[in-house]
Parts: structure tokens; C-alpha cells; sequence
């Protein structure tokens, strides 16, 4: 068993916000911990077979654009989709791993996937609808883990 631990919560499910999780997750596997990520309400989304995730600059000013959009631009129909095209172009051209990937290289380093049982009862999800692997527990048995964790995280 792993000396250190990190509990990650993952409450987001738009692709700029999938990244931080895996890639903490499996960098903090890969150095020795025992990683496990929590994943709530919208966080679900990560863990799905079929991903479908958005980017959005709405409310997140700090988002690089190629040029300067005011924000009643950026609420325009298809402008999700094509910020969305635009951010996953950028990260091939800078050969960022895909979401499926990193999910995949954290799975394998070890990392505990957890779905919260609450959400998915909550939204009627089907555990078939997500990628083999999953655990799924109430936020009690995760605070439990997180509570003797030397990091945890909340993004």
C-alpha cells in the first residue's frame, strides 16, 4: 500500500475542467500515491463510455481567446461547439492526451474511479452507461479515505 494519499473531487463536466483530475490523479499514481477521485453531480459525465464534453468561455474569463469576444458573442448559437472544435484542435496540434486516454493511463497507474452512488440514483443514470471499473460509493465512504489523505482537492 501506498505511504501517501490523494483524494481528488471532481464536480465539473465540461472538457477544459475533465483535464485537472486525470492529470493529477495519474501523475500523484505514478509517483507512489494512492489516488482515488471522487466524481459528483456533473463530474459523472468523466466517467461515461460515450463522451460528449463542452468547453465554454461563458464564466470563466480567464479562458486564451484567439481574439477578443465580448461576452454577448460568446453566448451566441454554435459558439459552444466551435470553442469546443477550437480546443480540441489546439491540444492535438500540442499533442495533449484525449480525456479517453488519460482516463485510461489513470486507470491503469491505479487510480480509483468512484461515481457517486447519490448522483447517480439522483439522475436516473444507468451503471452501464459508464466505463468498466468504476466504484461506486456515498460521499461518507469517500471522506472517509479523503480524511486520512495527505492532499485532497476539490475541482
Amino acid at each position: 500500500m501506498a505511504d501517501k494519499k490523494i483524494a481528488i473531487i471532481a464536480t465539473k463536466g465540461a472538457l477544459d475542467w475533465a483535464y485537472p483530475p486525470f492529470i493529477l490523479a495519474s501523475t500523484a499514481a505514478a509517483l507512489g500515491y494512492d489516488a482515488r477521485i471522487f466524481f459528483t453531480f456533473y463530474g459523472l459525465q468523466l466517467l461515461r463510455k460515450e463522451l460528449d464534453l463542452q468547453v465554454t468561455s461563458l464564466g470563466n474569463p480567464g479562458m486564451p481567446m484567439p481574439i477578443p469576444m465580448p461576452v454577448i458573442l460568446q453566448a451566441m448559437p454554435g459558439m459552444q461547439s466551435m470553442m469546443t472544435m477550437m480546443m480540441k484542435k489546439k491540444m492535438r496540434s500540442k499533442g495533449v492526451a484525449s480525456i479517453e486516454q488519460l482516463r485510461e493511463i489513470s486507470m491503469e497507474c491505479g487510480v480509483k474511479m468512484i461515481g457517486c452512488q447519490m448522483t447517480v440514483d439522483l439522475f436516473d443514470f444507468a451503471k452501464e452507461d459508464f466505463i468498466e471499473g468504476v466504484e461506486y460509493a456515498g460521499a461518507a465512504s469517500f471522506l472517509e479515505f479523503a480524511g486520512s489523505a495527505d492532499i485532497t482537492l476539490y475541482v
